[in-house]
């Protein structure tokens, strides 16, 4: 009788136990929407840190994913354009193709680099913005809280719980933002100076207030030539930077050269949280800072 009794009751408790299913593309709103959601949600993140989101192949398992989602969290500002279009069709999953089921985090944060003209001689432009905003926490804290709002939406009886997750990862992470600051702020102003290898740290070293004094590629997604790489290098010997800035899957020869000539140092940092080892979204964000201030410093 006792067992039958229990099967019975997680026969009745089941349905209640059903957690939300979140699709992010990004392993940092992957890892954002996990600290939000706890134990009532279920995380599935399409990019790997290792992934540059601005080419994905495509996946059977992807398509599988966005068909059972109650809620597609994507970065925006056309970072998935390439490829998230048709797997969403695909999908045939109508809770992902609008409100409240489709967020897009890009909506939340304040965006650098807008432009109202765009030319493809300029390069892999992004008109509404850069979209690599994820390096920045205080975004971050911005996006948590969007994610709260549209787990509510989709999951009321726990609206209370995500709105209160995400407040306090909001606190952790405004705290997190605030001392990093400070702490890069007592560098001295030529240690504060960096080269990056493309247009997408803007966001990051706005929150650390460092100074980008060249980028190795010419114009955004373009492979750099002689000419550009002499004209970063004579950048780095006439200001003296030796630290150079890049996500992982960016090539690594010409600036490991650069690097080796000034006798510097490449920043290799993570595409994003580790989020399928576990890795959260401020120890990320911690972690990239503490590898580039360690460079500074020396």
């Amino acid at each position: 009788m006792r067992l039958l009794a229990s099967l019975l009751a997680l026969l009745v408790a089941g349905p209640a136990l059903a957690r939300v299913k979140v699709v992010a593309t990004l392993p940092d709103l992957a890892a954002l929407a996990a600290a939000v959601g706890g134990d009532a949600v279920e995380v599935t993140a399409l990019v790997a840190p290792t992934q540059d989101p601005h080419y994905v192949d495509p996946r059977p398992s992807y398509v599988l994913a966005l068909s059972q989602a109650d809620l597609l969290v994507v970065n925006g500002l056309e970072l998935e354009a390439a490829w998230l279009g048709p797997l969403r069709l695909q999908a045939r999953n109508p809770r992902v193709l609008a409100e409240p089921g489709y967020v897009d985090a890009s909506t939340a944060v304040h965006r650098l680099g807008a432009t109202a003209t765009v030319d493809r001689s300029q390069g892999d432009i992004h008109p509404g913005g850069n979209p690599h905003f994820t390096h920045d926490p205080r975004a971050g804290a911005a996006i948590a809280a969007l994610i709260a709002q549209r787990l509510a939406a989709v999951d009321p009886p726990h609206a209370a719980e995500y709105a209160q997750r995400a407040e306090a990862l909001r606190g952790r992470l405004d705290t997190l933002a605030k001392a990093t600051r400070a702490r890069f702020a007592a560098l001295s102003a030529d240690q504060r100076r960096v080269v990056a290898y493309h247009e997408s740290l803007a966001y990051l070293l706005d929150w650390l207030d460092l100074t980008r004094v060249a980028t190795v590629e010419p114009k955004p997604g373009i492979p750099p030539d002689p000419a550009q790489t002499s004209r970063v290098l004579q950048a780095m010997k006439s200001t003296g930077v030796r630290v150079i800035v890049q996500e992982v899957y960016y090539p690594a020869r010409i600036p490991d050269t650069l690097a080796r000539l000034v006798g510097g140092s490449v920043v290799r940092l993570p595409g994003g949280a580790a989020f399928a080892d576990g890795e959260t979204y401020e120890a990320h964000v911690a972690a990239i800072a503490e590898a580039l201030y360690a460079a500074l410093a020396r």
